[in-house]
């Protein structure tokens, strides 16, 4: 059955992308052969870099065309030889978005479109524009400009993320969850934090791969092992987030496969090197205050002793702000939550 338009446009900010977006393009997909998704933003939205909402789009409509464009990707652009005004700012006049919109899918998609679908009330002047520029009709249609089917706004969602989760689809809820991440060294504690802490929160935690392979294979680890335990543990981390209620609490990250692949190997992957940098927005060490246990997989209080002073070299060589919780589970537990009350910047 042949749909109304052969080309279909959406244009938006997706900042972030949420429900009412999500409909909206369904909507699209349902009339037109072809649809393109352009999105940009000047200046980015707190938590919605461009990054982001590539990724937010590709893991929503994978088989969507979208461009999300930047200042930078309009430079690229310039230097292969197409002629492209500056990115305009998100107060700029109408006239001059349409006409961005206009030599952006001329010059970079090389294409003009038939429709282009929005919520909003100047979508009839936009479409108008874009005809004038093609030199062939576009209609505009429109969805939802009440919003009455997904009452949400890219605004109350900034201001919100956590409290309106329920308009944003898991992949693009995950980025706005603040990682947690408990370091140390062996016998100080992870694991049992890991949950109660997480129970605490009323989210979830992520238990340490790492750990599950070596018990799996009675410390016998290879090389290649600890790329593989790097991966998982990160692949692990990103599916949880789906699930998490504000906050994901981490047992060990990428940073403690790297130690053991330097204590084990004295090498290491760049690519487990390059893991072990990313960014978690809490970062707590927990300490070596209370006896060492040795529950057989563990090696013994001396390397119990080196490995946290690893953990604080590296700690410091990055430049990463952490806090040391020390004491009883119940307290470590409470000082973490007090900890976390404090404001901390979206990454």
């Amino acid at each position: 059955m042949s749909k109304t338009f052969r080309r279909g446009l959406v244009v938006g900010k997706f900042s972030p992308l949420h429900l009412g977006h999500e409909r909206l393009i369904d909507e699209a997909l349902a009339h037109c052969e072809q649809l393109y998704l352009l999105c940009y933003s000047l200046p980015e939205l707190p938590g919605c870099d461009a990054q982001r909402r590539a990724r937010w789009l590709q893991a929503r409509f994978p088989d969507v065309p979208a461009l999300v464009i930047t200042q930078s990707s309009i430079e690229t652009c310039r230097g292969e030889g197409r002629v492209l005004p500056d990115l305009p700012h998100n107060d700029a006049p109408e006239v001059e978005q349409r006409q961005f919109v206009a030599e952006l899918c001329q010059s970079v998609l090389g294409t003009t479109v038939d429709a282009v679908f929005t919520s909003e009330s100047y979508g009839d002047g936009f479409a108008a524009h874009l005809a004038a520029c093609f030199g062939h009709p576009v209609q505009h249609v429109c969805v939802d400009q009440a919003r009455t089917a997904v009452p949400i706004s890219g605004n109350r969602l900034r201001e919100d993320p956590h409290g309106l989760k329920a308009f944003l689809a898991p992949p693009v809820y995950a980025d706005f969850v603040e990682r947690i991440v408990l370091l140390g060294g062996e016998s100080t504690g992870k694991s049992s934090l890991a949950e109660a802490l997480a129970g605490a929160l009323g989210s979830v935690h992520v238990a340490e791969y790492g750990r599950e392979c070596w018990e799996a294979r009675s410390g016998a680890l290879e090389y290649d092992d600890l790329l593989h335990i790097g991966r998982t543990q990160v692949a692990r981390e990103n599916a949880a987030a789906e699930r998490a209620n504000r906050y994901l609490v981490c047992d060990t990250s990428p940073l403690t496969t790297l130690f053991y692949s330097d204590a084990m190997f004295g090498c290491a992957e760049p690519e487990l090197q390059r893991l072990a940098e990313r960014p978690y927005q809490h970062i707590f060490l927990c300490a070596d205050d209370f006896p060492f246990v040795q529950d057989g997989t563990r090696q013994d209080e001396t390397f119990r002793r080196r490995q946290q002073a690893w953990y604080r070299d590296e700690l410091q060589a990055r430049g990463w702000a952490y806090h040391e919780l020390r004491g009883s589970l119940a307290e470590r537990v409470a000082r973490a939550l007090e900890i976390l009350q404090r404001p901390c910047p979206q990454a």
